[in-house]
């Protein structure tokens, strides 16, 4: 059925549009809720499922494979992928591969391997794609990519929500959250929108200082490392002697 016959549209909220980084920050829970609105009756014979997804800035990311050469773990191989999300969970109202088609999916980009782009690679090589696998099962571990299904909850086909989790170790930049509505694993509406995440205060200073000024940045590294080894050094003494 074509979409233009469900007529629905999404209304959504966000807990936090903003998120500020400091020297403090441990992560933060987003959630997600929002709406369906219609101007007829709910649609009879197909169940509306939910996607959320939320991205962070994209960037190329170079990944390399070790090999062990004569009891020495050495790179062997390389592949840059061309852009690949700093972050990105995807939640949905029942298992991904249920609720979405393949084909909508190749369209939007949902799942995590459709959210990366890697175009080519080196013709010497002949499984790049195990190159994004690796990157993506790295990430997970890592808490930057989330496969979240079954957890955004839908109420009598108008009413959802889910939560997200941003972990502490976040790119700053704008992350896209988009909202899919689906019958029968096609995309009926869709909507778009971003939360903003940016260092403040003293890891704004730092960070400004490492990106302007590395020289400087390099100096006062160094120098408080120093001095955090002769206070430790001098501490210790204090401690035997006493």
């Amino acid at each position: 059925m074509p979409a233009a016959v469900w007529a629905e549209e999404v209304v959504l909220g966000l807990s936090r549009d903003k998120i500020s980084i400091t020297t403090r920050f441990e992560g933060s829970d987003i959630l997600i809720f929002g709406a369906v609105k219609r101007e007829e009756p709910i649609p009879e014979g197909s169940e509306l499922e939910v996607i959320v997804t939320v991205e962070g800035p994209s960037e190329p990311v170079m990944v390399r494979r070790k090999a062990n050469r004569f009891g020495i773990w050495v790179n062997t191989d390389a592949v840059e992928v061309d852009a690949a999300p700093s972050f990105y969970a995807v939640a949905s109202s029942g298992a991904l591969g249920d609720v979405l088609k393949d084909i909508e999916d190749l369209r939007y980009k949902v799942s995590i391997p459709r959210a990366i782009r890697s175009v080519g690679a080196p013709m010497t090589i002949q499984d790049s794609e195990s190159f994004t696998e690796a990157l993506i099962r790295i990430r997970k571990a890592n808490g930057l990519y989330q496969e979240l299904d079954n957890t955004v909850a839908v109420d009598e086909q108008t009413l959802f929500r889910t939560s997200v989790r941003l972990p502490a170790n976040l790119t700053e930049g704008d992350y896209r959250t988009r909202i899919f509505l689906l019958r029968e694993g096609n995309v009926v509406a869709d909507f778009d929108t971003t939360i903003d995440v940016r260092k403040v205060g003293l890891e704004r200073w730092l960070f400004t200082l490492s990106r302007q000024q590395p020289l400087v940045y390099g100096l006062m590294s160094l120098a408080i490392a120093i001095a955090a080894g002769w206070g430790a050094s001098a501490a210790f003494r204090m401690l035997r002697n006493g």
